[in-house]
């Protein structure tokens, strides 16, 4: 995929978000860049605690009370929404931007049928009366993967598997019809087989609607499979961002060539590699440099005291490392 800044849809530029921490203001995103452009998917990787979630509450400006934005933009099609006044953003969540959460039960009215739930969009969204809205909403969830919509339609959240409780609120964005999707971790909790439908349906959208999605997950594979680009983050710091194809067959951060190899063994779990020292530790958020310094198997005196600038190495290839020309084999 070519593309052209006038694509560029959504922009995160230096972004800085602090959280308070044993009696001090702790820097969780450091400097967090990266873009998406029109009709793609870009998958959003790391571990637990490395700040995938938290980048996609600032986007959606969903911090938790406690969160603060210290530096940095973000920029929706050229608007900053940063910027905004709280019922201007209001008006670009949901109309041109949406978000799918983890849990979908929590995300769903329990007092309300799904197709309710569903048909509600459609009349805020396009001022539908309630009748046609209804049956826009059955209609849906047909197509979202619901068996037997009608009756479905009628039930609660809680009469609900997690997979259907998951595809109410796929119809939900659907319906919204937004230019951008934030899908964070859609398949949560779900069996293998109910978690490749629901990856297939987010293709199927992106394909016939267009919309520009990042897709927030701890799973290449799933990456491989459905995205175009990817960004590596470790402790709240991007470390390489490459079209799919080329980070599988040519990872230069020592993170992302760790992370492969570790995953893309036979022999192994498909997991993230585990470390002792969690992310949220105050030694790892308190270095200056490269926050993977401590884990590094190259890391440089500089690594610890000079945070690495991004080095394009090719065409949409970027990588923020001091010594990712060392070629350390990370596969034994």
């Amino acid at each position: 995929m070519t593309n052209h800044p006038h694509d560029l849809i959504l922009e995160v530029d230096d972004l800085q978000v602090s959280l308070p921490q044993k009696r001090k203001r702790v820097q969780i995103l450091d400097h967090v860049s990266f873009d998406l452009h029109a009709d793609e998917i870009v998958g959003l990787v790391g571990e637990s605690g490395s700040g995938k979630t938290l980048t996609s509450l600032a986007i959606m400006g969903f911090l938790p009370a406690s969160g603060n934005v210290d530096a940095g933009e973000i920029r929706y099609k050229g608007r900053e929404l940063l910027a905004l006044e709280p019922a201007e953003l209001q008006k670009v969540r949901g109309n041109e931007i949406a978000m799918i959460y983890q849990s979908p039960r929590s995300a769903l009215n329990p007092l309300m049928r799904a197709g309710d739930q569903v048909a509600r969009v459609f009349q805020i969204q396009q001022g539908m009366d309630s009748s046609h809205a209804y049956t826009q909403a059955v209609n849906l969830l047909k197509q979202v993967g619901f068996p037997d919509a009608e009756t479905r339609a009628r039930a609660y959240p809680h009469q609900l598997s997690g997979g259907m409780a998951q595809r109410v609120l796929l119809a939900m964005m659907v319906a919204c019809q937004p230019a951008l999707l934030i899908a964070d971790e859609p398949t949560t909790g779900l069996d293998v087989t109910i978690q490749a439908q629901i990856f297939e349906l987010l293709k199927n959208v992106q394909q016939a609607s267009g919309a520009t999605i990042l897709l927030i997950t701890h799973d290449l594979g799933v990456v491989a499979e459905v995205c175009q680009r990817v960004v590596v983050m470790y402790a709240g710091q991007v470390m390489e961002i490459a079209p799919v194809s080329v980070l599988f067959s040519r990872p230069l951060h020592p993170y992302t060539r760790m992370l492969l190899a570790t995953i893309l063994r036979a022999d192994r779990l498909v997991e993230m590699p585990k470390t002792g020292q969690t992310p949220v530790d105050s030694v790892t958020y308190g270095i200056a440099g490269c926050r993977f310094a401590p884990r590094c198997p190259v890391v440089l005196p500089t690594c610890w005291e000079q945070r690495p600038a991004p080095e394009v190495t090719d065409t949409d290839h970027s990588v923020m490392c001091h010594n990712f020309r060392d070629g350390t084999d990370f596969s034994r």
